[in-house]
């Protein structure tokens, strides 16, 4: 294994910008309402649109400190670990994923961590009660202790991808965005696992736009933690952003058969598979919302496709 590229960006080939793509669709049509697809999942075959804008700010920032090991966490279905397990290939740099769940360590893997297997991360399962302290110093240091990683050779990324590295990142999708969009597109909708996107998608839009963000997981912290990626990564608030908590369909890996048909009807008409846990969640609402008069006529919204189905799922790339 070699030390981190200088220029990850260059070494990954993104598709940058990613296409933006207008969909008709009678639950906007209706409305008189455009939607407009950011296919960001196109962005690069295996390290697809938020997680590629969240990792390379973080890879740069390991290879100019000479880092060459990757350590990140995520959960058995994590896209984020996949994309760090495919970045790392690609680069020829290591790569470690603390997987939250101590009873899958002697489990066959799912498709999901098989793939971060097979590009050669190395997994290693812990339990939920220290999961839940991955950000404490002190945790990481043993969990890197016991893996036989000293900290000066690692590079330790968050859950998710989020922190102000990231945000940067994504706001560079902000600007790509501005440059793209009419000027009857004043909403921006992004799904929200841990934050980050928004975050840095409302601070690259220009005024007279908001980011509308969708959270996939239950609960009403993820505010707070948008605000706090915003004072990590400019200082504080940046940028006109709101959140529509009503779509996470019981929480994080939940689906509802309501959502599953609104997906493979949407898939079916525009040729387009929908990935669940995230974009189905923000399609959906954006749906609801234009029912519900949000977007006024003739006007236009635009979503971000952060990625592709799961692999193994059955809408499967």
């Amino acid at each position: 294994m070699s030390r981190p590229s200088a220029d990850p960006a260059a070494a990954l080939r993104p598709r940058l910008p990613s296409p933006l793509q207008e969909v008709r669709d009678a639950r906007f049509d209706r409305h008189g309402v455009r939607l407009l697809l950011k296919r960001d999942d196109l962005a690069h075959p295996e390290i697809p649109g938020n997680k590629w804008r969240k990792l390379v700010p973080n890879l740069r920032a390991a290879a100019a400190e000479g880092r060459g090991t990757l350590v990140t966490f995520g959960g058995a279905y994590s896209n984020h670990l996949r994309a760090t397990a495919a970045a790392a290939r690609l680069l020829g740099i290591r790569a470690v994923g603390i997987v939250r769940g101590h009873e899958l360590a002697g489990r066959p893997l799912n498709p999901s961590l098989a793939r971060c297997a097979a590009d050669g991360m190395r997994l290693s399962f812990v339990d939920r009660a220290t999961y839940r302290r991955k950000d404490e110093p002190g945790v990481v240091a043993g969990l890197l202790a016991g893996l036989g990683l000293t900290s000066g050779d690692v590079c330790v990324v968050p859950e998710g991808g989020s922190n102000a590295l990231a945000v940067h990142g994504c706001a560079e999708l902000g600007r790509e965005l501005e440059r793209e969009l009419p000027a009857a597109a004043g909403t921006v909708a992004v799904a929200c696992g841990t934050g980050g996107t928004l975050a840095g998608l409302a601070a690259g839009l220009g005024a007279g736009r908001r980011a509308l963000g969708f959270p996939v997981l239950k609960g009403d912290f993820l505010e707070g933690e948008v605000r706090g990626l915003q004072r990590a990564a400019f200082g504080g608030p940046a940028g006109d952003w709101r959140l529509d908590g009503r779509f996470h369909c019981g929480g994080f890996a939940r689906t509802t058969g309501e959502l599953d048909a609104f997906a493979e009807e949407f898939e079916d008409r525009h040729g387009l598979p929908v990935e669940r846990l995230y974009v189905a969640k923000m399609l959906y609402g954006l749906g609801v919302l234009a029912r519900e008069g949000a977007f006024a006529p003739g006007t236009a919204v635009a979503a971000v496709v952060t990625g592709p189905p799961e692999p193994g799922s059955a809408h499967g790339a």
